[in-house]
């Protein structure tokens, strides 16, 4: 990302709020190190007064992104939903797009949701696959192959009504209205992301165990996933939320220094 970045040569603003920690100092050091931004520091007292600083200087396109510091993310969020000064696109919703580095997986993987909606409706989930394939073709993949995340490979629409919902989702892909992708479900994670597994159940998907992106079920299933993979298998991750004017840098304050770096250069990208 970072080579991108630089053969690019542009540098985004980015109103980093309440930049105390030695993480995010870390992230920002390095990106304006490697030409692809320019930070702007809102510190203070006042929490509240710094994240409705920030929000506003994105608004009135004075940043091209907003970062979270060390500050808690309620009331960032705050600042970005309010309905009057926030910097939310009107009709759109708020989710977090994951990206991760896994050392057995021989590609990036995209995921949502691990940080903003607990439990999608519908409509949330074809805006987060719209947000997730925008994202897949904005890091070069042209036809993003997306999953739709399950227990198993049957619809249950008793026990799990969102599976019958996978089905629509399928159509409405097939017929274009997502842009190009290929979007198969459900399937579970082995299934999603290991060919060999998904043949030895005799099962047979367009996304054929090489998946690009995972939509999960809920906040649940994508954060467990999200700190698995930075717990045990040492990947290295990045994420933005989309759904607002500009790209957002929400990090957890218990990620890693290089974490934040990446999240802020896919914000860049």
């Amino acid at each position: 990302m970072t080579r991108f970045l630089q053969q690019r040569g542009d540098r985004k603003r980015v109103a980093v709020v309440c930049p105390g920690d030695a993480s995010t100092r870390y992230a920002i050091e390095k990106g304006q190190e490697m030409g692809f931004i320019e930070p702007i520091l809102v510190d203070g007292d006042d929490k509240d007064e710094c994240a409705r600083r920030a929000v506003s200087m994105v608004r009135h396109h004075e940043a091209d992104i907003l970062m979270k510091g060390l500050i808690n993310s309620d009331v960032v969020l705050r600042a970005i939903l309010d309905k009057e000064t926030g910097i939310m696109r009107p009709g759109r919703v708020l989710t977090h797009i994951a990206m991760a580095e896994i050392p057995k997986y021989e590609k990036l993987l995209f995921f949502t949701d691990a940080a903003v909606i607990p439990i999608p409706t519908n409509d949330q989930r074809r805006q987060q696959i719209h947000y997730v394939n925008y994202v897949c073709h904005a890091l070069g993949i042209e036809e993003p192959r997306i999953s739709l995340i399950h227990c198993a490979e049957k619809v249950s629409k008793k026990a799990f009504p969102y599976t019958q919902d996978y089905l629509d989702i399928i159509a409405l892909a097939q017929s274009g209205y997502f842009g190009r992708c290929i979007i198969d479900g459900p399937l579970d994670l082995k299934t999603s992301l290991d060919s060999v597994s998904l043949r030895e159940k005799g099962i047979h998907s367009a996304v054929d165990g090489q998946a690009d992106a995972l939509i999960f079920p809920d906040i649940v299933a994508g954060n467990v996933f999200y700190k698995t993979l930075t717990l045990f298998a040492y990947a290295k991750t990045a994420g933005v939320l989309q759904g607002t004017l500009k790209p957002v840098v929400m990090p957890s304050r218990s990620d890693s220094p290089e974490s934040k770096y990446h999240s802020l250069a896919l914000a860049a990208i």
